[in-house]
C-alpha cells in the first residue's frame, strides 16, 4: 500500500529556512516521480518541485527556484524539500505526491499538475511570518 507522510512544517521567519520531509512506504522511490505541491487559502494547488529518475530530473517553479532544493534519500525512502530564504508568500499547506513512472512522467513535462499524480500525503502547514 502506497503511503506518503509529510513532516517538518511549522512557523518560519522571513529569510529563514525549513526542511520538509516526505516519508514514503509501500513502494520503491526509484520508479516513482515525487512532487511537492502547495496550496494557500483560496488558491489552487500549485507545483513547487518535482523529482524523478530514469532519467534523473528535477524541476522547480519560478517562485521557488534558487531558494528551494528537492532531494532523495533512498536508504530512508524519504524525499526532502529544503526551503531557504523564506518569504511570507511561501505560506501554504505543503503536500508531497507520487506517481509510478509507467503511468506518467510529470517532471519531464512543461506543465506539472496535481492531476498527474496518483498518491498524496495529508499535507503539512508552513507559515512564514515575523
Amino acid at each position: 500500500q502506497v503511503q506518503l507522510a509529510e513532516s517538518g512544517g511549522g512557523l518560519g521567519q522571513p529569510g529563514g529556512s525549513l526542511r520538509l520531509s516526505c516519508a514514503a512506504s509501500g513502494f520503491d522511490l526509484d520508479v516513482y516521480a515525487i512532487g511537492w505541491f502547495r496550496q494557500a487559502p483560496g488558491a489552487e494547488r500549485e507545483m513547487v518541485s518535482c523529482s524523478s529518475k530514469l532519467p534523473d530530473t528535477t524541476k522547480y517553479s519560478d517562485s521557488v527556484r534558487g531558494r528551494f532544493t528537492i532531494s532523495r534519500d533512498n536508504a530512508k525512502n524519504t524525499v526532502y524539500l529544503e526551503m531557504n530564504n523564506l518569504k511570507p508568500e511561501d505560506t501554504a499547506v505543503y503536500y508531497c505526491a507520487a506517481v509510478h513512472l509507467t503511468r506518467a512522467r510529470p517532471c519531464l513535462s512543461a506543465t506539472t499538475q496535481a492531476d498527474d499524480f496518483s498518491y498524496w500525503g495529508w499535507g503539512t502547514q508552513v507559515t512564514v511570518s515575523i
